[in-house]
């Protein structure tokens, strides 16, 4: 787990946490890419205490003209990485289904932007051989709810896309873990209800972190979502309309 970490979100709680694990487990570098990189003191400071040496670069995520320039500078310089995807927002369900701009907002930063920084990613990494992708997908894309169909309908977008990506990388010695953790309680959902089968960003690294060293392609966080997800595909549409986030 040696390689140079690339954090896309550097600011992300769970980016940071998945950081953190990989510099305990060899990693020496850390790139934290993220608006206002400047500013990434308090986040360069928590991972050169466990030994890393850490840069930042300016990473706007919707600007998608920059992602295939700043990754490649990126790549250039650092070689193979294990690129943590970690950007994102929750928007507001309500806001957008009466203001389109912010659902058009949630769902390009959820997955446009996304596609073009996997795509990106995987173009530079395949010659090289090697390098691993984190993304980072959600219960709320396994089927969407009307509770926040917005949000879930991006991450469902997401997940296809990651799914299929990394069979298109299968053998070119890139390798992919999609992770799908559910509720997870942090500063994204600060003043939210948890969820039954919460987790922390702790928990989801520790899961993700296990699932690179295990050679995995998938994750669910807590485990026990799988059944959950299957059970949610055979929900009759009656009752799942009524289902809250």
């Amino acid at each position: 787990m040696g390689n140079p970490v690339l954090l896309l979100g550097g600011r992300s709680e769970i980016g940071l946490e998945v950081a953190e694990r990989l510099v305990r487990a060899g990693a020496r570098t850390v790139v934290l890419a993220a608006r206002r990189a400047g500013e990434l003191t308090t986040e360069t400071a928590r991972l050169e205490s466990v030994g890393a040496s850490v840069e930042t670069v300016e990473f706007d995520a919707d600007d998608l003209a920059s992602h295939g320039p700043l990754l490649a500078r990126v790549v250039e310089r650092h070689g193979a990485l294990d690129a943590v995807v970690a950007f994102g927002i929750l928007g507001d369900q309500a806001r957008a289904e009466h203001d389109v701009e912010h659902a058009l907002a949630v769902v390009h930063t959820d997955f446009v932007a996304q596609v073009s920084v996997l795509s990106h990613l995987a173009n530079l990494l395949r010659p090289l051989r090697s390098g691993r992708i984190v993304v980072f997908s959600s219960i709320a894309g396994a089927r969407v709810r009307r509770a926040n169909y917005v949000y879930g309908s991006a991450k469902a977008g997401l997940d296809g896309f990651a799914s299929g990506l990394a069979d298109a990388l299968h053998g070119s010695g890139v390798r992919l873990l999609l992770a799908r953790p559910g509720f997870v309680v942090g500063r994204m959902t600060r003043g939210m209800s948890p969820a039954p089968l919460s987790s922390t960003p702790a928990q989801v690294a520790d899961a993700v972190v296990a699932g690179l060293a295990a050679g995995r392609e998938v994750v669910w966080v807590p485990g026990t979502l799988r059944a959950l997800a299957a059970a949610m595909t055979v929900t009759p549409r009656a009752l799942w309309r009524r289902a809250p986030r």
